[in-house]
């Protein structure tokens, strides 16, 4: 059917199919039997047209046994265990890590599988300490026998403070530090480094399931975090860079610049903007100085992306930031994760402001420095790579629903009926004290990336990241395409060919418009967005758009695209689209929404003397929760600190205007 939506006096043309209509997927391409990396500065080609672009979904941020933190909490899944489980096979989860995870302690090793088979995936360990722990599960190795090894194979928590020399930038004691040097750490990491690039190439299978080479640069000055996942387009890499090395980001760039010289591509991804206490986005550099030209132009040539969603909340905006965003209240994580006692600031921490901040700097030194794409990703802890709300308890670990639920005590602790573990404060962790309060309650289900790629290869998808067209998702498999034009107008997206044409005559998201035909009066955008396979339908398309604004930016929200027969109202508000969950049963119904979206929106107050951003978010119908799912399992009461139901979402990688 069609939509017609008025926002502010400009037509908008939207196309809703109906909640029965079929779903076609585009057929598969051949796959490339040998590769060779796309060299840094090089432009991928390749046989297969831009419009024959497929949704590829992955997992950008995971974490395995060689993490220093992860392996205190149990966990003895190894990449090359991940990277299986990721492509849709079946593992054993050892018996040790269900038990101290799960309190599952009569069944042995547990199989695991996940729901549905990632495309592309990265292992992304933290490389400070990385291995270093992993050692002393090794019966043969001698270090094992040592007071320091038993006294952390008895109390893994322990290593926090025992043997916290170089996590987190440092600052640990000199005591941890004096252990660090005892488990030799140098011959560790490197021995870990090996493990970690031979399950990246073990796993890599062109055209079926693509590896990417990574890892987690860990730098948290003062517990605000400032991570970064660092992606090589490579079947090797050097040694990782770690917090010990340098805690600024500065740093981190000039050792990607090395590797690019060295012939390896590579790039960096921050996360976590919402817990970096305002750091992460702000308008100085590392010494505190305003940003100059050349800050900008190293920070966009090494971080391209951002990662905007994940377990520990969202970070493309919040209430205080965004008041007048009615969706803003989602998902959000607003304490330090190194020190869960304090809260984050969140001028400086999410990506929407970032957004906007950058069209300032822009105008200011002559390069934006937030000229970012958008990546989902989970920053799970135990190896198990999952996204479905039904695949997670709280905590940091992913869960096959069918073998690893939680229940009893673990449950309640999850739905804080009673008090949870703690988690760790490495304040508290150094000086011995009790920990903070954690909130497990305030962790959500992991968030996805999707990329638009020719075929299901390193340098396929790796372009995709590089050029940002991307898109993320709270978890969800929906599919979202956005692109800019000056020319394009409602018959555009009716014709069969619609894709070639919008490329041929626009820009994908991720990229800037072309320069402004004489007589065009404002930028035109194509957007499509197709529900989940096995999941909800869609509620609406919406465009947020910031720009500048004198020496400040402002932004707007406008929905572009609504299921069902409802409409913009006079306040620029529509209606809400309903809510099928059955608090009872935990199940909903796709009797409302669409399963697909498509709308062709101009700019009503666009000027062209003011810079601008555009990105798209799409919002499916209610569903519920992780938590009211587990509480109902459970037969206990659904929580009431937080929502019983959510709206996932999706987010477009934006599409820039620049006058002249």
């Amino acid at each position: 059917m069609l939509v017609t939506v008025l926002a502010g006096g400009s037509a908008v043309y939207a196309f809703a199919q109906s909640a029965d209509a079929p779903a076609a997927a585009p057929a598969a391409p051949a796959a490339t039997a040998h590769e060779t990396p796309t060299p840094p500065g090089g432009t991928y080609h390749s046989a297969i047209p831009p419009e024959n672009r497929r949704a590829f979904f992955g997992e950008m941020h995971l974490h395995t046994t060689m993490s220093f933190d992860a392996w205190t909490f149990g966990t003895k899944v190894t990449p090359d265990m991940a990277y299986k489980f990721g492509r849709g096979e079946t593992i054993m989860v050892p018996a040790e890590q269900v038990a101290r995870q799960q309190d599952i302690h009569d069944k042995g090793d547990v199989p695991a599988k996940r729901a549905w088979p990632l495309d592309f995936m990265a292992v992304t360990d933290h490389s400070e300490s990385m291995g270093v722990l992993t050692q002393l599960d090794d019966t043969s190795n001698p270090l094992r026998q040592t007071d320091l090894a038993q006294k952390l194979l008895k109390e893994p928590g322990q290593a926090f403070y025992l043997v916290a020399g170089d996590i987190e930038g440092g600052g640990g004691t000199s005591t941890g530090a004096s252990n660090l040097q005892a488990l030799n750490p140098a011959a560790a990491r490197q021995h870990a480094w090996d493990l970690e690039m031979k399950a990246a190439n073990d796993n890599y299978i062109p055209g079926k399931f693509t590896t990417f080479i990574a890892y987690e640069w860990t730098s948290s000055p003062d517990g605000k975090n400032l991570h970064r996942n660092v992606f090589f387009n490579s079947d090797h890499a050097p040694l990782p860079f770690t917090s010990a090395d340098s805690n600024k980001p500065e740093d981190l760039w000039s050792y990607l610049e090395k590797a690019r010289a060295d012939g390896i591509d590579v790039l960096a991804i921050p996360h976590n903007g919402d817990a970096s206490g305002g750091l992460m986005y702000d308008w100085n550099m590392s010494n505190g100085r305003p940003m100059d030209e050349a800050y900008a132009q190293r920070r966009a040539m090494n971080e391209p992306l951002t990662e905007i969603v994940q377990i520990k909340g969202q970070s493309d905006t919040v209430p205080a930031l965004s008041p007048n965003d009615e969706f803003a209240n989602f998902e959000i994580y607003d304490r330090l994760i190194a020190r869960p006692s304090i809260k984050s600031d969140p001028n400086g921490s999410y990506v929407r402001q970032a957004l906007g901040r950058g069209l300032v700097i822009r105008s200011e030194v002559g390069t934006n420095p937030y000229k970012y794409g958008f990546v989902g990703g989970s920053d799970i802890h135990n190896g198990l790579t999952t996204s479905d709300e039904n695949s997670t308890a709280s905590n940091s670990f992913g869960l096959d629903p069918n073998t690893m639920m939680p229940s009893a005590d673990r449950a309640k602790r999850a739905l804080e009926i009673i008090p949870t573990i703690a988690r760790l404060d490495t304040d508290a962790a150094r000086n011995h004290t009790p920990p903070a309060k954690a909130t497990p309650l305030e962790q959500g289900s992991a968030g996805l990336t999707g990329v638009w790629a020719e075929e299901n290869t390193r340098n396929s998808i790796f372009a995709a990241l590089r050029r940002k067209e991307t898109f993320a998702t709270s978890g969800t498999r929906m599919r979202l395409r956005m692109f800019g034009g000056w020319g394009f107008d409602a018959k555009t997206i009716k014709n069969a060919n619609w894709v070639a044409l919008a490329y041929a005559h626009g820009v994908a998201m991720g990229s800037d418009l072309p320069a402004r035909p004489a007589k065009a009066s404002a930028p035109a955008f194509i957007l499509e967005a197709l529900k989940d396979p096995d999941g909800a339908n869609l509620d609406r398309i919406q465009i947020i758009k910031l720009w500048l604004e004198g020496g400040t930016y402002k932004e707007k929200i406008f929905d572009v695209a609504l299921s069902g027969n409802r409409h913009v109202a006079a306040n620029g508000h529509a209606p809400a689209v309903g809510n099928t969950v059955d608090l009872k049963t935990g199940k909903y119904t796709n009797s409302i929404g669409a399963t697909m979206l498509t709308a062709v929106w101009r700019d009503p107050q666009f000027d062209p003397k003011k810079p601008a951003v555009y990105y798209a978010r799409v919002l499916e119908i209610p569903t519920p929760r992780w938590s009211t799912l587990l509480a109902i399992k459970n037969n206990v009461p659904i929580p009431a600190r937080l929502p019983a139901t959510i709206q996932e979402r999706g987010w477009t990688s934006p599409i820039w205007f620049t006058p002249g």
